[in-house]
């Protein structure tokens, strides 16, 4: 019973192993459709403990054996018994993780997980291939960067508990960088740093080479008065005033990459393609992020290199569209929305992360940048795709009326049913590599589906 699941990746085995021994990695390498998520990390290989948490307050404890720790070899993990809240060690029985890292030769290593349990190795299979693909490009991209001049930095980020913000820090201190967190509440650690956004401290920058800021209300809900306000007051002082922090802070940071939202463009504009000089848009939300991203002129004033990162559709299980989607078309009750001929512009979240990466480590990169894949699909073809991935039927198109009971009329046709055919023509011609370009692609390795070869 059990795995053993092996690949080659083209990074020297000390930087794997020391990748894996960082904050970060144990949640890059947890498939995005399974029910876990992570309490707390392992501080250390050789003998700490993760804790997991499973639907109904279950808890995975993972403890690290130190008799078996042989860095940068090997590094092994177990399912613990211990616990009132650890009944998947009463499940599964047993479970034993064998990490092993080989050299292939100076620049390449042979990585394989071998699993020791009861549960049979076809139910393993998709996490297995899920984590070997994220551990390549992951490695892949920061080679990249290295490969530049460029190298790890500190990094603040707001908004690093949200959706972007938890992959995102994740994937940076993985890669070496030092990810300072922005957060409201006071600081458990010292990786975290207190923010007001109305009143941020004079110091709160300081030592710091870039900022991410991805804080802001969530656009999803229905478009009341109030909800709006929340939307809009969310982003631009705060935007502003941190920009304004940025420029003054002697020793603060260089780059200033804020998020930023393809709504600029409008919600109805059709068959025309949209780059980053395509005019602005009508709507709430043009007006929106329009003021949104004037907010950050401050630090562009005083000579930051300033990218607004214009986030498209994020596709992944764990938030957004298709964390809705993904339990109607499961169970056969998904369809295309209206005639289904709007356009859909989309992106991997795995390659959102890597425009952020690119415009914090990209000198060249200014102003605004559509985070969208190069391959925009109309809502039929996302239907008809998604639904072919989960093996279902989407025979049932959704009415109009639905997402107007849902969102108000504005709000459906804000967001629900807006029909923009948005192109990343900076990415493009800055030759940047997407790892998940066609939709197909990016459905199959967020859901579970990937292909042996694929």
């Amino acid at each position: 019973m059990g795995i053993e699941f092996s690949s080659v990746v083209d990074t020297p085995r000390d930087e794997v192993f020391d990748w894996h021994s960082r904050p970060g990695a144990i949640l890059r390498l947890i498939p995005p459709w399974q029910p876990m998520n992570v309490v707390a990390e392992a501080d250390s290989l050789e003998s700490g403990t993760a804790v997991l948490g499973l639907p109904g307050g279950l808890r995975w404890i993972s403890r690290h054996s130190p008799e078996d720790y042989d860095p940068p070899a090997r590094f092994v993990d177990e399912l613990s018994h211990d616990g009132l809240l650890s009944r998947p060690a009463t499940v599964i029985g047993s479970w034993r993780h064998e990490h092993r890292f080989d050299v292939v030769d100076e620049f390449r290593t042979r990585v394989t997980d071998r699993v020791d349990t009861p549960v049979p190795g076809r139910f393993l299979t998709q996490t297995f291939r899920y984590r070997h693909r994220q551990l390549a490009d992951d490695l892949a991209s920061h080679r990249w960067s290295h490969a530049q001049g460029i190298r790890p930095a500190t990094v603040a980020v707001t908004g690093s508990s949200g959706l972007v913000g938890t992959a995102l820090t994740a994937f940076l201190s993985t890669g070496g960088y030092q990810v300072v967190r922005l957060v409201r509440r006071q600081p458990q650690g010292p990786d975290e740093r207190r923010w007001d956004p109305q009143d941020p401290a004079p110091d709160l920058l300081e030592g710091v080479d870039a900022v991410v800021h991805l804080a802001g209300a969530s656009i999803a809900g229905r478009f009341t008065d109030s909800h709006k306000a929340a939307i809009r007051d969310s982003r631009i002082e705060p935007t502003r005033r941190l920009a304004e922090l940025a420029a003054r802070t002697p020793n603060g940071p260089a780059t200033f990459v804020s998020a930023s939202a393809i709504g600029l463009y409008g919600y109805d504009r059709g068959d025309t393609p949209l780059d980053e000089n395509a005019s602005r848009g009508t709507g709430f939300l043009a007006d929106v992020v329009a003021d949104w991203e004037a907010a950050a002129h401050p630090a562009e004033k005083r000579g930051l290199r300033v990218v607004h990162v214009r986030t498209g559709i994020v596709q992944t299980p764990r938030g957004g569209t298709l964390q809705l989607m993904r339990p109607l078309f499961a169970s056969g009750l998904g369809g295309r929305l209206g005639d289904g001929r709007q356009w859909f512009s989309w992106i991997d979240i795995d390659d959102l992360l890597e425009v952020y990466h690119r415009a914090l480590t990209d000198p060249a990169l200014n102003g605004p940048v559509n985070a969208v894949a190069p391959q925009p699909v109309r809502n039929e073809e996302y239907t008809r795709v998604l639904a072919s991935v989960l093996h279902r039927p989407a025979l049932l198109p959704v009415p109009g009326f639905g997402p107007r009971l849902l969102l108000g009329d504005e709000g459906a046709r804000e967001v629900a049913q807006a029909d923009q055919f948005v192109v990343p023509k900076a990415l493009i011609d800055a030759g940047h590599r997407f790892r998940r370009p066609d939709l197909e692609a990016s459905l199959r390795h967020q859901l579970g589906h990937i292909l042996e070869e694929s």
